[in-house]
């Protein structure tokens, strides 16, 4: 096992691995550890496991939250239980850069938290590079501790005990969705309050904020969207930054309590790019967080 930092303030790289193979108890330990330290941990070399394998690994750290956007019997490219976070239709051909799925993957480019629309508890996201394109691409992070860390003192006074509300809709909105869509979303979506600061079990402080949230509990709209403006525009400063440049086979892990993170843009229509992501959550059962198939919403 070999780990190496990737950023000065947060993420690593670990080499090694083989997730071919049933985790022990020993990695297992080690990735916890990893994560604790670093909330972004890429593992590489990985491009010879199957959906199952990625699964089980996941499942390894928690109940997995599962897709609502397929049944399980429905045809689809992956396994039951990952998202597909790619480019391409279920027959691995590239989607209309005009169509709804490519209009929502838009919201992406947004500094998010996956799933902080949920009322399940989201613990990590686990992506994995299937097929990756040759340029551009990358996927940035902030360690929301360390933004937290460097907020001013007043501004960490008045966001200590606010609370905001996130919603999938939100998101979409700000990557082009329209507000007939957004509408749709919210009936199978309806969101979920989370607190602006949040505080690790070691008790360390973070903010939690992101393209998910839209209001802020006690404040007007106005107030509470200009306060969450301001905020991921202070996360979002280049310093605070980490561009994480794929290889295919990257088995990238993350934080959804502590990180932020953003796809960037690539050549859609020249690359397919294939990304499979599995959601732990950190109790509970293993469901959905929607009652309904997401496609409904272009019905």
């Amino acid at each position: 096992m070999d780990v190496r930092r990737l950023h000065p303030i947060f993420g690593a790289e670990l080499s090694g691995p083989d997730l071919s193979q049933v985790p022990d108890q020993a990695l297992i330990d080690l990735v916890e550890r990893l994560m604790e330290e670093h909330v972004v941990l890429c593992i590489r070399g990985q491009g010879h496991i199957t959906d199952e394998e990625h699964l089980r690994f996941a499942r390894a750290f928690g109940p997995l939250e599962l897709p609502g956007m397929y049944r399980p019997d429905e045809p689809r490219r992956m396994a039951y239980g990952l998202y597909d976070a790619s480019n391409l239709d279920v027959n691995g051909e590239i989607v209309d850069r005009e169509s709804l799925r490519a209009k929502f993957a838009k919201g992406n480019e947004i500094f998010h938290a996956d799933s902080s629309f949920n009322d399940m508890p989201s613990k990590w996201s686990m992506l994995r590079g299937v097929i990756v394109p040759p340029e551009r691409g990358d996927t940035e992070f902030v360690d929301l501790r360390h933004v937290y860390d460097e907020l001013p003192q007043a501004m960490k006074n008045r966001i200590e005990t606010l609370v905001a509300e996130h919603s999938f809709a939100a998101s979409r909105i700000k990557g082009g969705a329209s507000p007939e869509e957004a509408a749709r979303i919210r009936e199978i979506m309806p969101g979920a309050m989370q607190p602006m600061v949040r505080i690790s079990p070691s008790g360390r402080k973070s903010l939690f904020v992101g393209s998910h949230a839209f209001r802020v509990e006690g404040l007007s709209d106005a107030e509470g969207t200009a306060l969450i403006d301001e905020l991921i525009a202070f996360a979002s400063q280049e310093k605070f930054i980490y561009a994480h440049k794929w290889r295919q086979g990257d088995l990238l892990i993350w934080d959804n309590r502590y990180a932020l993170h953003r796809g960037t843009a690539f050549d859609y229509v020249r690359y397919k790019r294939d990304l499979r992501r599995a959601n732990v959550n950190e109790y509970g059962e293993e469901r959905s967080a929607i009652t309904a198939p997401l496609r409904a919403i272009s019905n």
